[in-house]
């Protein structure tokens, strides 16, 4: 594909595709016939963009494809070469602009569950995220004219995720690279380098075919060896960055182990209103219980060690509401042995504001530790700038209380097992998980409620992203949903066992515990933020060079 800025030659060359410039009349007037008007100017920037629009917009959806409920990972390589080719040789801004077009298809197809809430909330959550794409645009476009541009075009993939998933209101990570390869050669990475390293590696190596593909352009008309030879290299170089998670051991050994029960006891219905009358979903998941016990009474089941039930599988405070405190301890009583209940409980001292919270409950003791969720949801399970915002989205008093953050990791103990509790869309943040496991955590449990949005490919996205921490924390990860998908991952990412959505049922398994750490236990963040400084460096060598050229040009013509 060409290369080059047509912006910049015709900002040198005082022409556009239409023919000269003539020169602007002193008094500046727009509607001087010196100056072609800003329609004239924008329709010459439509015809010169349209391709390369075009072709952003294409890739973005293939990128889309690439992530669950789809799964074909191999777009996820194709979309990163094109965008880098589609951004090589251009000006940031002309970069940012395809990076902008390229990732807004990306998000309305990765975040379309959205529309359970409203097509305004996709659309406007697109285009938030599809900003972020337009820096790396940018960047891969100022940075495409430095040798070796393909490991700073990866680097530049890391820092626009390390932005994305921290900022605004504490970020939203969906739609990273490495979720999209749960299931590829590069998903044993993780357990080396954590998500950032799977992204990186899968930019790499797209970035690297970019690379390939320009080079192989080149040898039209007059190619030489040496062009033959960097499109080679750069194909081999692809391949081995492709393979190399193959070769990285992925430690399965279990310390020790243990049986656990996971209790999916279903919804009313699917979408904003899932909850139904009072109790139902209590109801239903003490009644999954209660069955269970009445099974292994009977012989035809084994009893477990634990029972794991998701978040909000009791739909009323069971603190403040007899009737649900006493329905739960009755099914707590009835299996005998430790359940995790999942529960919104009143805040004790600041009224509106409710806990998410894991609670361990014992069939002798009742209710004792528990996890409060660290990262509740912006705009779902709480709205900033309320009082201002709600005047103006009445759809946020469907939001009537915000819930508080938790101050502490969910390291737990249920029963004989020492559990690491993560709710719902914090599996999505390292640093919550990396941070559990660090505090001793042998397994991982998600509790989650994906009841709003069942049937919308949101469930089958957020469980690639439990195959994923198996993998990068050496750990088996429970995921226990109220209406599915709830399911047990081996700790090198395998679904052992599953329920589908919007049935009742329980899982039985037996899970391996672990105590030893991955290497991404013990790196952290720090290959995340070493590639991000790396990315954002290149950028800022790549405009002192550009600066650098254009002195020793003016020079040359003085």
């Amino acid at each position: 594909m060409p290369s080059g800025s047509d912006t910049t030659e015709e900002a040198v060359s005082g022409t556009t595709p239409d023919g000269p410039v003539p020169s602007a009349r002193r008094t500046g007037s727009p509607a001087s016939p010196g100056r072609p008007g800003r329609a004239r100017r924008l329709l010459a920037f439509v015809r010169r963009e349209a391709l390369r629009t075009g072709l952003a917009v294409v890739f973005g959806v293939a990128l889309g494809l690439a992530f669950p409920p789809y799964d074909l990972w191999p777009l996820s390589l194709l979309a990163v070469a094109a965008l880098s080719l589609l951004t090589r040789g251009r000006t940031a801004r002309q970069g940012a602009w395809t990076g902008l077009v390229f990732g807004l298809p990306f998000f309305l197809i990765l975040l379309k569950w959205l529309h359970v809430v409203g097509w305004d909330a996709v659309v406007g959550l697109s285009i938030a995220e599809a900003l972020f794409v337009a820096l790396l645009g940018a960047g891969l476009a100022v940075t495409s004219r430095l040798p070796a541009w393909p490991l700073w075009a990866a680097c530049l993939w890391v820092a626009e995720e390390w932005a994305r998933d921290r900022l605004p209101f504490g970020g939203f990570p969906w739609g990273r690279l490495a979720f999209a390869n749960t299931g590829s050669p590069f998903t044993p990475l993780a357990a080396l380098g954590g998500a950032p390293l799977v992204t990186f590696a899968v930019a790499l190596a797209g970035a690297l075919l970019a690379a390939c593909v320009a080079a192989l352009w080149g040898l039209r008309g007059n190619g030489t060896v040496r062009r033959a030879v960097t499109a080679l290299e750069a194909f081999g170089l692809a391949a081995a960055v492709t393979l190399a998670g193959l070769l990285v051991p992925v430690p399965t050994k279990a310390d020790d182990s243990v049986d656990i029960a996971v209790v999916q006891g279903n919804v009313q219905q699917a979408g904003m209103d899932f909850l139904g009358r009072p109790m139902k979903i209590l109801d239903n998941h003490a009644t999954a219980t209660e069955k269970l016990a009445a099974d292994i009474k009977a012989g035809r089941a084994k009893k477990p060690d634990l029972v794991i039930w998701p978040e909000n599988s009791s739909d009323l405070d069971p603190f403040q509401y007899p009737q649900a405190y006493d329905r739960i301890d009755e099914a707590v009583k009835a299996i005998g042995v430790p359940v995790l209940v999942g529960a919104l409980v009143d805040h004790p001292s600041k009224k509106g504001y409710v806990f998410n919270e894991g609670i361990v409950w014992d069939p002798k003791k009742g209710p004792g530790a528990s996890y409060t969720k660290q990262h509740p949801v912006p705009f779902g399970e709480y709205v900033p700038f309320r009082e201002q915002l709600s005047k103006i989205i009445t759809r946020f008093q469907r939001v009537p209380r915000d819930f508080y953050p938790g101050d502490h990791t969910g390291l737990l103990n249920v029963g004989p097992a020492r559990l690491g509790d993560v709710i719902c869309f914090e599996v999505a943040y390292d640093e919550i998980v990396h941070d559990t496991v660090g505090a001793g955590a042998r397994a991982l449990v998600i509790q989650t409620n994906n009841a709003t949005y069942g049937r919308t490919g949101q469930p089958e996205q957020q469980l690639a992203m439990s195959k994923l921490r198996a993998v990068e924390h050496g750990r088996a990860v429970v995921t226990a949903a109220t209406s599915g998908i709830s399911a047990v991952v081996a700790p090198d990412g395998r679904i052992t066992h599953r329920i589908p959505e919007f049935t009742q049922g329980v899982v039985s398994a037996r899970i391996p515990l672990r105590d030893e750490t991955t290497l991404a236990d013990r790196v952290g963040a720090a290959p995340e933020w070493a590639l991000a400084i790396v990315g954002l460096l290149s950028c800022a060598a790549a405009v002192i060079v550009g600066r650098r050229g254009r002195t020793k040009d003016e020079k040359g013509q003085q």
